[in-house]
């Protein structure tokens, strides 16, 4: 029998049929990674046939209190395989949590107390339904299984796999062999995840790229434990505000799901306009296509990236704080942030004079301050010109006239502000 097929020997190559075809195409879009499409194709050709929805898993430790956007990208996954009639389980790592996932550390973290991860896990149920259907949703706990283990359990569960194979993970490899100290319970920490996977019998787990080797785990020990091997879907990482690192809690550069409307929509108008894009493709249900128009639009100046960020900014924060939430959290912005230290009495500029249309933005800092062109370019190099409260980051940006709205203020260095008509 097909070890990844449960339960029907004969369909290892299920022909095309386009109700498969058009769940695997709803699943995987946007996923870094499938392990593996074949295996996937097979298990959803067995559901049709059997009438059985797919045990669908994504397992979250509550070591903070706030699910933030990073989160999202795996549970709008979660949503879409909710749409398709699958068996969603949210799993709440309240055993593993008190551990704390070793992934990417280069030090062993500090354990968390069990009062700290049973009050993160209550906020994480009122936050997981801002996005999946509470009445197609099934919590779990891997406490009920994991803290009921014996030692001879232990023993049998550390029995099927290897020490060599566990410093395969990278952040494990890196501390061996730079003589870093790696606790038993870390290694322990992929173990428990993947058993979550047998007791579950999962047939989906979903996780971020970084959280590829456990779900990986979890594949082998199903397979140990005589069950279908779970197919891996691996979702991109979103990056943190700081455009570097991956969106963390435990880094301060998230963004909750559950912050107030004038704080989400504020640090969405923060981020980079090189940063924007990855957030459009991981956090809007623009499509790909509408998104590269968009790119075209700013490459060729039709459209400001600040507009742009302003739509970004307002989708999001509808999405988990309503209509009036990203109302509250613009108008915030607009009168807080963007006209922050802006003084009352500057020079209105004319544009009239400058030919062309789109309008190089060295150009307009120019007529409007009378600049030098390489004097222009160094304020922007040091992040010092901003339009409207949004920094101009490229030196070659040109606008066309339509995005230039009257009243826009652009801000060269703490000091100099001039209004454009």
């Amino acid at each position: 029998m097909n070890a990844d097929h449960p339960g029907n020997p004969a369909a290892d190559s299920p022909p095309l049929d386009p109700r498969i075809e058009q769940q695997v195409a709803l699943i995987t879009k946007g996923a870094s990674e499938v392990i593996s499409l074949e295996s996937l194709r097979t298990k959803i050709a067995f559901s049709l046939e059997s009438g059985r929805p797919l045990v669908c898993k994504l397992g979250a430790d509550p070591s903070a209190p706030d699910i933030h956007l990073g989160h999202t990208v795996v549970l709008t996954k979660l949503r879409h395989l909710q749409e398709l009639g699958h068996q969603v389980v949210f799993l709440i790592g309240d055993f593993t949590g008190r551990i704390g996932d070793p992934t990417g550390r280069s030090r062993t973290r500090k354990p968390l107390t069990s009062e700290e991860v049973a009050a993160n896990a209550r906020t994480y149920q009122d936050q997981i339904h801002k996005i999946l259907d509470p009445e197609k949703t099934t919590i779990r706990f891997n406490s009920e299984w994991l803290g009921s283990m014996s030692f001879s359990d232990v023993l049998e569960l550390t029995g099927r796999y290897t020490i060599a194979r566990l410093l395969e993970r990278d952040d494990f490899h890196k501390r061996y062999t730079a003589n870093h100290p790696i606790g038993v319970h870390e290694l322990m920490y992929p173990l428990m995840q993947g058993y979550d996977s047998v007791a579950l019998r999962a047939d989906i787990e979903l996780g971020a790229t970084d959280q590829k080797f456990n779900l990986l785990v979890g594949r082998d020990l199903q397979k140990s434990y005589g069950q279908p091997s779970q197919v891996c879907l691996i979702m991109p990482i979103l990056e943190g505000l700081d455009g570097v690192q991956k969106m963390s809690k435990s880094l301060g550069n998230y963004i909750g799901v559950d912050e107030p409307p004038e704080d989400m929509f504020g640090k969405l108008m923060s981020i980079s306009d090189k940063l924007m894009w990855n957030y459009y493709n991981l956090l809007s249900d623009r499509t790909p296509a509408e998104i590269e128009e968009f790119k075209t639009d700013t490459a060729n100046g039709t459209r400001h990236p600040m507009e742009l960020k302003f739509d970004l900014a307002h989708e999001v924060t509808v999405r988990f704080q309503g209509l009036d939430g990203a109302r509250r959290g613009r108008e915030h912005f607009e009168s807080v942030v963007r006209r922050k230290d802006v003084p009352d009495e500057m020079d209105n500029v004319e544009l009239s004079s400058l030919e062309g249309d789109p309008i190089w933005v060295v150009r307009i800092i120019q007529v409007s301050f009378g600049l030098s062109a390489g004097e222009s370019i160094r304020m922007i190099k040091q992040g010092a010109v901003k339009l409207d409260g949004l920094k101009i980051e490229d030196k070659d940006q040109s606008f066309a006239r339509s995005a230039l709205t009257p009243g826009m203020i652009l801000q060269v260095g703490k000091r100099r502000f001039a209004r454009l008509k």
